[in-house]
């Protein structure tokens, strides 16, 4: 589905009047057009494609891209989620560019979204495209929609995860991944 700039400014000037402000003062004047031109950008991260590569010298050991700093918007209430994305897969036969998993995080954060979705959208996606034996897919994010409002707990840190082949069924391949993602050390 394209982005319709027209009505996103329309948009954002109605909400601005109806939360009493006047989009017409100088500090709101552009909010609609910059409004509209952050979600295109966003927009343009949904186009990504995943660059494959067969060529692996018999590859076939954990792969783990952690620490992915990611933004999305909450769709219930429209605040963000931020955090980090911890990904892995095991290859079969198929890897991928390093940054295309961050692209994969991207894809589907930049959109109005749950975590839980989130999580399983970036496994899944990856499960198809790589064929792997297995991936494994951590975020941890802060929610602004409980951290400024309702509950109002901005240390409260939401977790999921998704796993799949071998992550899932081996106790000892899952165990390395949750060891070397919670291993802290800086390179």
């Amino acid at each position: 589905m394209a982005i319709d700039k027209n009505k996103i400014e329309q948009a954002i000037k109605l909400f601005l009047e109806g939360i009493g402000e006047d989009p017409n003062r100088e500090g709101l004047r552009d909010t609609p057009k910059r409004v509209a031109k952050m979600w295109e950008e966003f927009e343009s991260y949904r186009e990504m494609n995943m660059t494959v590569f067969e060529e692996v010298g018999n590859y076939d050991e954990m792969v783990v891209v952690r620490d992915i700093q990611f933004y999305s918007l909450c769709e219930h209430h429209l605040l963000p989620f931020f955090g980090k994305a911890h990904v892995a897969y095991i290859p079969d036969k198929k890897v991928c560019g390093l940054s295309k998993i961050v692209r994969v995080v991207n894809k589907f954060s930049y959109r109005p979204q749950v975590q839980e979705r989130l999580t399983a959208e970036i496994a899944e996606y990856l499960e198809k495209e790589l064929q792997p034996k297995g991936v494994a897919v951590v975020m941890e994010a802060v929610h602004l929609c409980m951290a400024m409002r309702g509950v109002r707990n901005p240390e409260a840190i939401t977790v999921t995860s998704k796993l799949t082949g071998r992550f899932l069924e081996c106790q000892k391949t899952r165990e390395e991944f949750l060891n070397l993602i919670n291993s802290h050390k800086k390179i």
